[in-house]
């Protein structure tokens, strides 16, 4: 079999995500970084460890403004190795002419799964002198993916040679300082085309609960709840410092402080979170900076079988 029949053969088997979001099935996905460089020998082997246990990967397209490799081309080394991936796409650094083309690219290479955002601030990332571009946002990203869907272009003019079949995701903050600005995005997000939602790392579930209850009852599109695995009480502090919009709260660093193994700890909380999102909503997103090795470790302390047994 030559190369590129291997790849579509991949390709056509690769419908699982859209397939267990239709199904109704607890959906789970997980993050993994792009390479710095050229090679991605190391964003391979993590990506590899969550096979059977995940339904898809989520790429970064440069995530907190860093300095990766772009998420299209990582995305596409996934679907050779068989791994379905969710192509992160931020409005940060493409105009819209840009981002149809990374869109039409997409759907050519047999990328389906895109998670429309708006993208993190220049400033807070390791190129601040960069120009920062925003020509979309997230919702009207959302929009110009339902439109080439049908076939058009931003401009509503046709898509001579096909139109896409992209299946388009949202982020979601249910840890929001603004409820009504929260419920304001997310409503919009759903009018836009979102046919789900993977939220921000979440540290209280009580919000959480409150957001399912109040703003996405009824919205019939999975919210999958944000698990963060904290490595020790100095990472918890750090992400309390540098990540807008997220308070660890003290039980959890004096928790991490006091353990024998502050990382087994940290896998621990994780799995406890994602048995408190299973009660929730309907999936999880977790995210392991460095450490996705861990992540089936997580999903087995928390009870959720290999999917293949499930």
């Amino acid at each position: 079999m030559s190369h590129d029949s291997t790849l579509m053969s991949n390709i056509s088997g690769l419908s699982g995500f859209r397939q267990a979001v239709q199904a109704g099935e607890f959906l789970i996905t997980a993050e993994v970084a792009p390479p710095k460089g050229g090679n991605p020998a190391e964003m391979l082997q993590m990506a590899q460890l969550l096979k059977g246990r995940v339904h898809a990967v989520n790429i970064t397209d440069g995530s907190r403004a860093v300095l990766r490799m772009c998420p299209l081309a990582a995305a596409i080394i996934l679907l050779q190795q068989g791994i379905e991936p969710i192509c992160q796409m931020a409005c940060r650094d493409r105009n819209r002419i840009g981002l149809q083309a990374d869109l039409m690219g997409a759907q050519a290479l047999g990328i389906r799964n895109i998670l429309a955002l708006t993208g993190d601030p220049v400033k807070a990332g390791d190129h601040p002198q960069a120009k920062p571009v925003f020509d979309l946002e997230a919702i009207r990203l959302l929009q110009l993916i339902r439109k080439m869907n049908n076939g058009l272009d931003s401009n509503d003019r046709p898509l001579t040679d096909g139109a896409t079949s992209l299946f388009a995701g949202a982020a979601v903050d249910p840890q929001s300082a603004s409820w009504s600005g929260l419920q304001s995005r997310f409503e919009k997000k759903l009018a836009a085309g979102a046919e789900f939602f993977q939220s921000q790392l979440i540290s209280d579930f009580d919000l959480l609960a409150k957001f399912m209850q109040e703003i996405a009852a009824g919205c019939n599109k999975p919210i999958l709840a944000g698990v963060f695995l904290l490595k020790s009480a100095k990472n918890a502090k750090f992400v309390n410092r540098c990540v807008p919009g997220v308070t660890i709260p003290d039980r959890i660093i004096n928790r991490l402080e006091k353990a024998k193994d502050p990382l087994q700890e940290g896998v621990a909380i994780a799995s406890e979170q994602v048995k408190l999102a299973r009660e929730l909503c309907q999936g999880v997103h977790l995210m392991a900076v460095k450490r996705e090795d861990l992540i089936p470790q997580i999903l087995d302390l928390a009870g959720i079988s290999p999917l293949a047994n499930r």
